[in-house]
């Protein structure tokens, strides 16, 4: 199975990190998480990106706040898919970095899931790895179903309460 490569732009991203890593855990897909600007590391966030397909990784997540240029610095550095998490900053509540994130110029694509919306980044990074391997797939429909019947139950509970 691909890797799933991981960078935040600061540590201070960590808690939105650690709800994708939870997600990747669940469903068995390995990953390597680093901390790289697209400002202060650039080089190195660059390198990164360039040797992600050779080194096995099938998919990129970017997790930056603030300006949050990270995504698009590496997407443009590889044809893999991006997914890039805007996280929110001590300013305008993370608007800056989802703009930032989802307004990437024609060619380089990044797909952007909410504001610090980690678990759904791993979700997506997991679809894209599942259109090859049908155990993960398998997966990844079986959590659909069990998602499913938690709401189910709980309509129940409401229905109960309400509907008299």
């Amino acid at each position: 199975m691909k890797k799933v490569g991981i960078l935040m732009g600061s540590d201070s991203d960590l808690p939105v990190i650690r709800k994708a890593t939870a997600v990747l855990d669940e469903f068995g897909v390995p990953y390597e998480v680093h901390v790289y600007s697209a400002h202060r590391t650039p080089l190195e966030a660059c390198e990164f990106a360039a040797d992600a397909s050779s080194r096995g990784f099938g998919v990129l997540i970017c997790a930056a706040g603030m300006a949050a240029h990270l995504a698009g610095v590496v997407a443009s550095k590889t044809i893999l898919p991006v997914i890039g998490i805007p996280c929110k900053g001590a300013n305008l509540d993370g608007l800056d970095a989802l703009l930032s994130t989802v307004m990437m110029p024609s060619g380089i694509p990044v797909a952007t899931v909410a504001v610090d919306g980690g678990a759904n980044a791993a979700l997506l990074a997991c679809q894209m790895l599942a259109l090859s391997d049908d155990a993960l797939a398998n997966a990844l429909t079986q959590k659909r179903e069990r998602d499913r019947a938690a709401v189910l139950e709980k309509n129940k509970k409401v229905e109960l309460e309400f509907n008299k």
